[in-house]
């Protein structure tokens, strides 16, 4: 089958997207309002991109009325924001900061999440996450049903078991964030493998000798 996006309405891009396009990492995104209120929301519209400098993106709709939401409002005032990984302790949790609350009410106490003030900035992140990712924005860019949020990572909270002995790389059992597929549909990554490239000179060979 084959889908001109040019013509597509926007329903249909938006479910081939996220059907095909994953699974996709979960940032659970917490920021603070004018009046010192924090805020937290998940986000299936995210990743990382670039290490030098240290990117990590956001994409985030507005509200059908066309309205900012809180977590973007917060954003925009305050330039800063914290990328918390979501694994399957806190997955619950996360659906519970997903729900439509009225703008004065705080996610984190409704969802019972421990919160410590971030090192560099003005934003709690969650104490009991895997790992969070304290953000500056580097910039935003505008859409008109979607803001593309760029963060620099100033500073990243890692829970001392989620990583080896040496603290040099994550520890697979015990590390096992979860993504979303499609619809309320997820995955969780604790059935991890090995897969090696080939040396480059056997794929060569092979190719000469017809293999």
């Amino acid at each position: 089958m084959e889908f001109d996006f040019t013509k597509l309405d926007t329903d249909s891009r938006y479910r081939l997207l996220t059907n095909f396009i994953g699974p996709r990492p979960i940032a659970l995104v917490t920021t603070r309002s004018a009046g010192g209120q924090r805020n937290a929301a998940p986000m299936s519209f995210f990743n990382v991109f670039s290490h030098e400098p240290p990117i990590v993106v956001l994409g985030i709709q507005p509200r059908l009325s066309g309205e900012d939401k809180d977590t973007v409002a917060n954003i925009r005032r305050t330039g800063e924001f914290v990328v918390n990984m979501v694994d399957m302790a806190l997955s619950q949790q996360m659906l519970i900061c997903g729900l439509a609350f009225d703008s004065e009410v705080d996610e984190l106490e409704m969802a019972k999440l421990p919160t410590t003030r971030g090192a560099k900035i003005d934003v709690d992140y969650v104490s009991n996450a895997p790992c969070s990712f304290e953000c500056r924005v580097e910039r935003l860019i505008e859409y008109p049903r979607r803001v593309l949020v760029l963060g620099e990572v100033v500073h990243m909270h890692v829970r001392r078991d989620c990583l080896d002995e040496g603290a040099r790389y994550v520890n697979p059992e015990i590390y096992q964030p979860i993504a979303r597929l499609h619809a309320d549909n997820y995955i969780t990554s604790d059935r991890q493998f090995v897969l090696k490239a080939p040396a480059i000179a056997d794929v060569l060979k092979a190719t000469q000798t017809g293999d």
